[in-house]
This record gives C-alpha cells, structure tokens and sequence, in this order.
C-alpha cells in the first residue's frame, strides 16, 4: 500500500481549521477540537508504536490487560456525557461494554476468524477496539436520550423504547447505506491493500453484524441492570 508522506497528511487539516473556526465562533469553544484533535494523533502515533511490539510478542496476559483497558476507557468516555457519574453508573456502563464486547470478541475471534490460536494480536486488538468504540458509541447516545426523557417525567418503559431507537439509527442507517452510499473503513482499506473485492466484502458482513449487534446487546443489558436497580 502507498505510504502517505507528512507533508500530504497535513494537508487533511485544512478542512478541520474551517470546522475549528465556525465551532470557536457558534460554541464559544475553541479548545476542545484543538485538543481532541492533537490527542488522536499522538494517541495514534503512540498505537502504531506499541502495536508493532505487540505483535512481535504474543502474550495472553498483555492482551488481557488490553482489553480491560479497552472497556474501562470506553466506559469512562460513555460515563462523561452522562448526568450520573457516580461509581455505581459507572459499573453499569462496564459491565454493559464488557458482556457485550467479550460475546463479539470471542464468537468473531475463536468461531468465525477460525484462528489457531485465540490470541492473534493483529486480529484481536484491532477487532476488540471496532467493538467496544461501537458499544461505547451507542450507549453514550442511549444514556443521553434516556436520562433527557427521564427528566421530562417520562415512564421508565417509555424513555427506555425512545433510547433504545436514538442509539440504533446511526447503526440501522449504516446498513442500509454501505454499499450503495459509503464503502466502510475496513472494507475500503483490503481493497486498497489487494485483497479481492468478495473476501472483503466478507469481513465487511462480519463488521457490519457485529456493530449493530454489539450496540443492542450493549444497551439491552444496561436498560435491564437499571430494571433490576429500580425493583429492589
């Protein structure tokens, strides 16, 4: 695959300045694009750092550490547009992150990849962060539009069935878009890489399942540990 020179990635801000600029001037926030942004390239560049060590050295108990890293970020990050942050929501959002990562983890990894070996550091860490980013995704949405129509006085029930929608669309929509308006991420990057068009199309099936699933399944269980803390 082509490598991208410095100078020709930088050329992808330019566009970015023109967001910074309307959102400091709508929002009144210059900061917080400035710092997201500078954060995702060292936290990318320190990725590609580690990942290439990590592959060298196969070790279950880092990848283990891993993960639980994976799912206690992506909780906090959850946790953070949420009104309750306390540790007792926060356990909630974990737990909800990690049952349904761990059952797409482990039913892509050991059942459909087929790999010899469970742990395969450049199919397991890379397929874990699509995973619990997705769950996180949907959640922080479900959580947001959940605790808004809670404090409109909505049902328990009700706010619970409006939830779970809002945090569905952006999946539903992606299903019914891929394809015919957008090739994703994983997809498109096999293909530029030469693999066959059709073997890509099979990851991407695989992809598109588990993001979808994924986020349910998230949001299932948290709505039913909020149940359970409501009865008792």
């Amino acid at each position: 695959m082509q490598t991208i020179p410095f100078f020709n990635l930088s050329l992808t801000l330019i566009p970015l300045l023109i967001v910074w600029y309307y959102y400091h001037k709508w929002t009144n926030d210059k900061y917080e694009i400035l710092i997201s942004t500078i954060r995702m390239v060292f936290q990318l560049l320190l990725i590609g750092y580690f990942l290439i060590l990590l592959f060298e050295k196969k070790d279950n108990f880092i990848g283990l550490l891993i993960i639980l890293f994976m799912v206690s970020v992506s909780t906090w990050i959850a946790l953070r547009n949420t009104q309750d942050r306390s540790i007792k929501h926060y356990s909630f959002i974990f737990i909800s992150i990690g049952i349904s990562g761990l059952i797409h983890l482990v039913l892509i990894v050991g059942f459909v990849l087929d790999l010899e070996e469970f742990y395969e550091p450049r199919f397991v860490i890379p397929i874990a962060g699509m995973i619990f980013a997705n769950t996180m995704n949907a959640l922080s949405i479900a959580i947001e539009r959940y605790e808004k129509e809670i404090s409109r006085d909505v049902i328990f029930e009700k706010a619970r069935e409006i939830a779970f929608k809002a945090c569905m669309i952006p999946q539903i929509n992606s299903l019914l878009a891929v394809g015919l308006v957008s090739l994703p991420g994983m997809m498109t990057g096999q293909i530029l890489s030469g693999v066959d068009p059709l073997i890509a199309v099979r990851y991407q099936i695989m992809i598109m399942t588990m993001v979808i699933s994924s986020a349910g399944i998230s949001t299932m269980v948290y709505f039913l540990l909020k149940k359970v803390k409501a009865e008792l």
